[in-house]
């Protein structure tokens, strides 16, 4: 259904199929839809249970007679064989079927078409059952006279676990006529009674019937017996199971022994029959033959027997039981070889022990009737037809082949040889040798079983501390199996054979048989291992999986694998933590620097792969992973060394945070006040999710002419917790810049008491935060435009000196640094004043603030102690610096406001406010150290111990300049 006209399609026989072991197996192949010449090629394959995964050739219409390796035995003597039924369709005969013959067959077929399209394959499956079936009869030799009834019976069993049916059939064998048993009557494996031909019309009377009389018993029963009846009767039983596609097939045959039935006539006349209980033999085997004679009233009758072989006398028996042997005989029978006697009347039985291959040929009898005892002239002598008895030299039918599972195994993994035996009737011994690869000789013993089951090992095998325990065992009367537990290395690979040998009589007979096998080093033989992800960057929350596919130059899936899994953070450190090893045994051990992929890593395996899936990805997953691939001796527990190991390239994970939507209003405004008062600058929040948090801080900018880095305030965290920045850290500053939120998405920050010292340009920074699976993600962030704060004042100015000083110190000293006002102010204003320090970098950082009510404010409080401020006089507002050090060095000035309260109980507020002039303060090391670096330069020391002289002739010179001049 569904298939296109020309696509190719490859049926199979349907399955589940079960066999009985030891049965012959067909299965059916067929091909349509193709394209290309009529003659399609077939190869057969299998996958076994033990390896499903692996795939075992068998054998090919390309090349019927080059068979794969393990099956070289079976397929050259036909044990395995595929029989063209078309060009289209082959089946597979599998004719001796055994217990390793069971799993998954592939009939594959070569593509002959222009494209790929359509199947090139089908599969099924074949499972192999003992055979339970058994039937059995007594053997018997009877004797009736014509018109008689003849009942036998036959036991049939069988204990098979699927659902199967039996049937039941007798036969007859008539003479010599081995191959041309005719069908008496069949209880079918449908319950139905069917009789053969030549005996429906005695069926449809009711002479011939066949009854069940107990749980395995049938018998049958011949009523009117007729002298064409004469002959060996037998029972067989067949059982048949039902096919997946509604087909019976019979699985199994057993015949039970023959019963010799000899049948008077009612007449003058004489009939002689001749049996044989097997007439194809092997040398010591023993041959019995039977000679029936029919006639009427055959008790009063007189009878002389001769046996003939190709025509020549054996031995005779006359009339009264006397054994006369020819002489060529005679020896053989006095040694207990051969054996002729009257069994009754009409029976007379010759056997042969130890038979040899002189006893080959046509075997008959000849019966004489003597009328008057002693006269042999005129009687009527009757002959019976001939019967062929084969005798084979031993080992004639002894055929052997040696095989292994798999022919190419790992240095640590077991080898296991198989010898089949097959034709024998005696016990055999066998011997196993090994020749290593590139030797051309001699041949190592590896062990030997004798044919009473003792075992011996070779020298080189016996210590069982290198190679193990060998086994060599006898799986059944002709099956040898060879177990080395641990090979060593590529020593062991090379030729193995078996040699066995059957004895009987004192003869022997050998037969032998070899395999090659390939033992490989893990070593140096390519393992490698790369990993890939399908996606290498993704989001937030998504799942990913990464493939660490190993390949070598070995069959990688019969080796015990370690795998870890190693991760490296991001940013990069240096140093890979292990993720989770697992070991050949399925055990994982996970590592405990990255704890929380426990909780949600899933790891599969699937032939030459390894997967790390990790769901619901987090920041913490992002970095770089690796795999490690570790190869262990098949038959070596994972400790120490492993034979083998590689480590993959490395895959980076990035994880991708939720776009941030997060918008700040970015206008510029600007907040003028008059000053003393309250104010607010503003932050506020265009867009943003609706589940975010937000951290906000605040920034100054002080006014030209600093060109200074902002200045952090203060910032409130998502979880808004407050933290000022390090100039605002004071409890003053503390009290006066407040954090505000006044609406989910307007920020404010509040001045208190604000003064001309808070003027700049302010904005905020916003910091969109998200809860995810494993905590806080900071998204984004966004910084608002610029509020400048301006001071308003009346239009009085104070008059502040204005005149820029430079004043050095040196270190430890005292400086004063002035600050005076100049003219007169109303007596009910109050005056502030903030002494401020730009430093080297900038920053211009305040000192100190004077307030209008005389209270003293120190940012610092380590600076008090320092910075006493001394007023002489009502205007004069000069900082002294005391004990002054390298870092004080820096420009200086101060900012003086005036003061007015409006009205009686209300607040105060500036009415004026001047800057005044510059200083910069230079500073320098003190007197002592000034002395020890110039003393302690070697230049220096010299120019002062030369210092004295030096003075004394520059005196001396001037004196003289002076004398001169005097008179003059």
């Amino acid at each position: 259904a569904g298939l296109n006209t020309g696509q190719r399609v490859v049926t199979v026989q349907e399955g589940p199929l079960y066999r009985t072991e030891g049965s012959h197996v067909t299965l059916w192949c067929k091909v349509s839809g193709y394209q290309g010449p009529a003659e399609q090629n077939f190869q057969w394959s299998i996958y076994l249970p033990s390896a499903p995964e692996l795939e075992v050739q068998i054998v090919s219409t390309v090349a019927p007679s080059s068979p794969y390796a393990i099956y070289t035995q079976r397929v050259r003597s036909r044990g395995i064989y595929v029989e063209r039924v078309q060009g289209d369709a082959v089946l597979l005969h599998i004719t001796e079927l055994q217990d390793r013959d069971a799993g998954e067959y592939e009939c594959h077929t070569p593509n002959t078409d222009e494209r790929y399209f359509g199947s090139y394959s089908a599969k099924t499956n074949l499972s192999v059952i003992a055979d339970t079936l058994s039937a059995s009869m007594v053997s018997r030799v009877l004797t009736h006279a014509e018109g008689e009834m003849v009942e036998l019976t036959c036991e049939v069993s069988k204990s098979t676990t699927q659902h199967t049916h039996l049937s039941v059939s007798w036969y007859h064998l008539q003479g010599a006529e081995e191959h041309h048993a005719k069908e008496v009557l069949t209880l079918s494996k449908d319950f139905v009674l069917r009789p053969g031909p030549s005996y429906a019309q005695r069926f449809l009377v009711g002479d011939v019937r066949l009854n069940k009389v107990g749980n395995t018993t049938y018998k049958l029963s011949i009523g009117g017996l007729e002298p064409s009846d004469q002959g060996q009767l037998y029972c067989e039983a067949a059982e048949w199971i039902e096919d997946p596609d509604g087909t019976w097939k019979d699985i199994s045959h057993k015949q039970t022994g023959r019963t010799s039935l000899a049948v008077m006539s009612q007449g003058r006349d004489v009939s002689v029959d001749i049996t044989a209980a097997e007439n194809s033999l092997s040398e010591g085997d023993t041959l019995q033959l039977n000679c029936m004679v029919g006639a009427q009233k055959s008790s009063s009758r007189r009878f002389q027997v001769l046996w003939l072989l190709n025509g020549v006398e054996v031995a005779r028996v006359d009339p009264l039981g006397v054994l006369i042997w020819e002489d060529e005989y005679e020896e053989r029978a006095k040694l207990g070889q051969l054996q002729a006697f009257k069994h009754s009347n009409t029976v007379y039985v010759l056997t042969i022990y130890k038979v040899g291959l002189k006893d080959n040929g046509t075997y008959r009898c000849s019966v004489l009737e003597v009328k008057t005892p002693g006269d042999f002239h005129s009687n009527q002598t009757s002959l019976s037809s001939g019967i062929q008895v084969n005798v084979k030299p031993i080992g004639y039918h002894m055929r052997l082949s040696v095989s292994t599972s798999v022919p190419e195994v790992m240095a640590g993994d077991a080898l296991i040889l198989l010898c089949e035996v097959q034709g024998t009737t005696s016990p055999v011994s066998v011997q196993w040798w090994h020749l290593p690869p590139q030797h051309s000789g001699p041949r190592v013993l590896v062990a030997a079983m004798e044919q009473d089951g003792t075992l011996s090992l070779g020298s080189t095998y016996q210590d069982g501390r290198t190679r193990g325990s060998l086994r060599l065992e006898k799986a059944s009367s002709g099956t040898f199996t060879l177990v080395i537990p641990n090979t060593l290395d590529e020593g062991d690979g090379g030729q193995y054979g078996c040699k066995a040998t059957e004895w009987s009589q004192g003869q022997s007979w050998t037969v032998e048989g070899e395999t090659a096998v390939t033992v490989s080093s893990m070593a140096g033989l390519g393992l490698h291992a790369m990993l890939r992800s399908r996606i290498a960057t993704l989001r937030y929350g998504q799942s990913f999986e990464l493939v660490c596919q190993v390949s070598a130059s070995y069959t990688f899936e019969k080796v015990p694998v370690s795998v870890g899994w190693l991760f490296q953070s991001s940013p990069p450190t240096g140093q890979y933590h292990e993720l989770v090893w697992v070991f050949p045994n399925g055990t994982m051990v996970w590592g405990a620097a990255q704890p929380h992929f426990q909780r949600k890593a899933q790891l599969t395996k699937a032939a030459t792969s390894f997967r790390l899936r990790v769901h619901d990805a987090t920041a913490a997953d992002e970095g770089t992973y690796q795999c490690e691939v570790e190869v262990w001796r098949r038959n070596t527990p994972p400790l120490g060394q492993p034979a083998a190991t590689t480590r993959s390239n490395a895959v980076g994970i990035k994880v991708v945070l939720p776009e941030s939507k997060l918008q700040v209003a970015t206008e510029e405004s600007s907040v003028e006040i008059a000053g003393g008062g309250d104010t607010a600058i503003e932050c506020r929040i265009v867009f943003a999710q609706s589940n975010s948090q937000f951290a906000v801080t605040w920034y100054l900018l002080p006014p030209p002419p600093a060109d200074a880095p902002p200045l952090q305030i203060l910032r409130v965290d998502y979880s808004s917790i407050l933290e000022y920045g390090a100039e605002f850290s004071s409890p003053a500053q503390k009290s006066r810049f407040l954090s505000q939120r006044v609406s989910s998405n307007v920020f404010w920050l509040r001045i208190l008491s604000a003064n001309s010292g808070d003027q700049g340009r302010y904005y905020c920074v916003v910091e969109e935060w998200l809860w995810l699976a494993d905590g806080w993600y900071k998204l984004g962030e966004g910084a608002s435009g610029r509020t400048t704060l301006e001071f308003k004042l009346p239009e009085r100015e104070l008059q502040l000196e204005k005149t820029n000083h430079s004043i050095s110190a040196r270190e430890g000293e005292e400086v004063t640094l002035h600050c005076l006002l100049q003219g007169a102010r109303l007596p009910t204003t109050h005056l502030s004043v903030t002494w401020f320090r730009r430093e080297e970098s900038g920053h211009i950082r305040p000192l100190l603030t004077l307030c209008h009510d005389g209270a003293i404010e120190y940012p610092r409080e380590s600076l008090a102690g320092r910075l006493p401020l001394r007023r002489p006089t009502a205007g004069d507002f000069s900082l002294t610096l005391r004990s002054v050090e390298e870092g004080d060095a820096g420009v200086y000035y101060c900012q003086v406001q005036e003061w007015q309260q409006q009205s009686e109980g209300k607040d105060w507020a500036p009415q004026a406010s001047a800057r005044s002039g510059y200083t910069q303060l230079t500073t320098t090391p003190p007197e002592s150290t000034v002395l020890s670096r110039i003393c302690s330069t070697p230049p220096l020391l010299n120019f002062i111990l030369y210092l004295p002289l030096v003075l004394i002739l520059l005196l001396v010179l001037a004196v003289s300049c002076w004398y001169f001049k005097f008179r003059k």
